[in-house]
């Protein structure tokens, strides 16, 4: 358990709103719950005043991974973070694209190496330290210098596999300096052309951190092992940045607990405090939902979205920028027979899977990234659901009787591309049993188990995982799966990595256009892994939320929710 901050005991004050009583009535009841009530009596005019509860609660699949988001990758992890820390560069609401936030601008040299930043005036961190080019270099510099286990895939994911190498290894390194200009002006230098820099630095992963509290609290004080690392004291009770809310409570394996920042630089919104309840199951969710518990959840259950349209409930649907697949561990010896992975994809029924176990909006994958992502193409190897071929190329792979594999799945989580993972691993388990693979069972709990195993060690066989698109880029689908060897998967393939590493180098996309086509070609007949389906989340929320920010990339920050009552 991790508790912290103004409001530690508040995290699991009981929830008793009904969606039916009055505004008044609603206040009245909760006013009885706890001291918490009095923050909503101080919500902005703005904002519906006192006539508004100001008090939202979501339930989250999971517990997150890390608060300190350098060190997260997960979806959970960034939903808190989102409302906690912001970086240069933002999302535009309602799309993939990336937008100005702490940097009002930016210029680039026309080699695609140095970026001149020109940074947001008057922001401060929550715990006082001004927001300025020291900090921004403070950040940058704290990445590029990782050591030992924070580059460990499990842990530093995504500036390791978007930044490819640190202070110590700096040949591959991505990133050169940081240089202060003037107060609020700060100079990012690249060693060499990354066309998707400015957008990936709208991830959370990047965002910017008090570089006051990350030295207390010790930020880079992690140990264990790569199949098990334990994080800081500030990654498990102390995250400071500069968003609308703060941070006040973990209680591990029950809720979060924020509250709006006073000195917030923009709109405070009507939420005054953010309530983030830990229900690892869809259906508890739902009926959390329907007593008036919550106010909404994520990744509904493909079966509850008709029902709960119908009951009153708003549903709210992302559009499709995810990739659901079917990983694939290089190092097992059948696995690494090209025929075999040919076989498992002829095995498996991919439009029966998604009727069966995802959301309605699910379109079948025959590649990593959507069709709306540049580098899509229909030019790529289709391995269409043929149980014979597949196992005639069991067959020819030497396997006529068929061989035993473990297959790693995720419990007690819902994700954005896989509401329902243990549906989605006994409909392909049956499929695969079709043609002679028997399947060992290998579930783990996904917080803090499944990622660790699957990310930071050989110890899995076939595995479920997916991803959400963090911005509208080819290399942020493939680049991040393929561009290098990785313990996931378990392959070394030079010549794939460096057509990834040359195209990620060119600034101009119709030039990037052929070269990822060609790519994705490649992928398609090298069977890495098996892309599934693309599926389209949907959320659920009370029918006093007016409106929810809702984003295709999960960039949605809850100072934008607009409540009625």
């Amino acid at each position: 358990m991790f508790k912290t901050g103004k409001a530690a005991g508040q995290a699991g004050r009981p929830r008793r709103r009904l969606a039916a009583l009055t505004a008044t009535l609603a206040i009245g009841a909760l006013a009885l719950t706890g001291c918490a009530e009095s923050q909503r009596d101080d919500a902005p005019e703005g904002g519906g005043g006192s006539d508004v509860d100001s008090t939202f609660v979501f339930a989250a699949s999971s517990d997150p991974q890390s608060l300190d988001p350098a060190f997260a990758s997960d979806g959970e992890s960034f939903r808190v973070s989102r409302q906690i820390f912001e970086g240069l560069v933002g999302v535009k609401e309602g799309t993939a694209d990336p937008e100005p936030l702490l940097a009002e601008s930016w210029e680039q040299s026309e080699d695609g190496l140095t970026y001149d930043f020109t940074l947001k005036e008057g922001v401060k961190f929550h715990d006082g330290t001004d927001f300025n080019a020291e900090a921004v270099c403070a950040n940058f510099d704290r990445w590029y210098n990782f050591t030992g286990i924070q580059q460990a895939e499990s842990v530093g994911y995504y500036y390791n596999s978007l930044f490819k190498g640190y202070a110590d290894s700096p040949e591959n390194a991505v990133y050169e300096s940081c240089s202060v200009t003037s107060d609020n002006e700060v100079q990012v230098k690249l060693a060499k052309p990354f066309a998707g820099f400015i957008a990936a630095l709208s991830l959370p992963a990047f965002a910017m951190q008090s570089p006051t509290a990350m030295e207390e609290y010790g930020a880079d004080e992690v140990s264990g092992t790569a199949e098990a690392p334990v994080l800081s004291e500030y990654a498990t009770g102390h995250p400071v940045g500069t968003g609308p809310f703060e941070f006040d409570s973990w209680e591990t394996g029950s809720s979060i607990q924020l509250s709006a920042f006073e000195d917030y630089w923009g709109e405070q919104g009507q939420v005054q405090e953010i309530i983030f309840r830990v229900i690892d199951e869809p259906t508890s969710r739902r009926q959390s939902l329907e007593a008036g518990d919550i106010d909404g959840y994520d990744l509904v259950a493909p079966a509850d979205t008709a029902a709960l349209e119908e009951a009153g409930f708003k549903i709210e649907a992302r559009d499709p920028f995810t990739i659901l697949y079917l990983g694939i561990n290089h190092e097992i010896e059948q696995l690494a027979k090209p025929e075999v992975r040919q076989a498992i994809a002829h095995a498996i029924d991919k439009e029966a899977l998604v009727s069966q176990t995802l959301p309605e909006g699910t379109e079948v994958a025959t590649q990593f990234v959507p069709d709306s992502v540049n580098g899509h193409t229909d030019d790529v190897t289709k391995y269409e659901y043929d149980p014979e071929k597949a196992k005639q190329l069991l067959a020819d792979a030497g396997y006529p009787d068929g061989f035993t594999v473990q297959f790693n799945y995720p419990t007690g989580v819902s994700r954005p591309y896989m509401p329902t993972p243990e549906q989605v691993f006994s409909n392909i388990s049956a499929q695969l049993k079709e043609v002679g693979i028997t399947v060992e069972a290998q579930p783990n709990k996904w917080s803090p188990d499944y990622l660790d195993r699957i990310q930071g060690g050989a110890d899995h066989g076939l595995h479920l995982l997916g991803w959400t698109g963090d911005y509208n880029d080819t290399d942020n689908f493939v680049g991040v799966f393929f561009g290098g060897k990785k313990p996931e998967f378990g392959f070394d393939n030079p010549e794939l990595f460096g057509k990834i590493a040359e195209a990620r180098t060119v600034p101009d996309v119709e030039e990037q256009t052929p070269l990822y086509e060609e790519i994705n070609k490649d992928i398609s007949e090298f069977v890495p892994a098996i892309p599934l389906a693309h599926p389209a989340p949907s959320l659920a929320f009370d029918p006093r939320v007016e409106s929810y920010p809702t984003s295709p990339v999960n960039d949605e920050v809850f100072n934008k929710i607009v409540l009625t009552e």
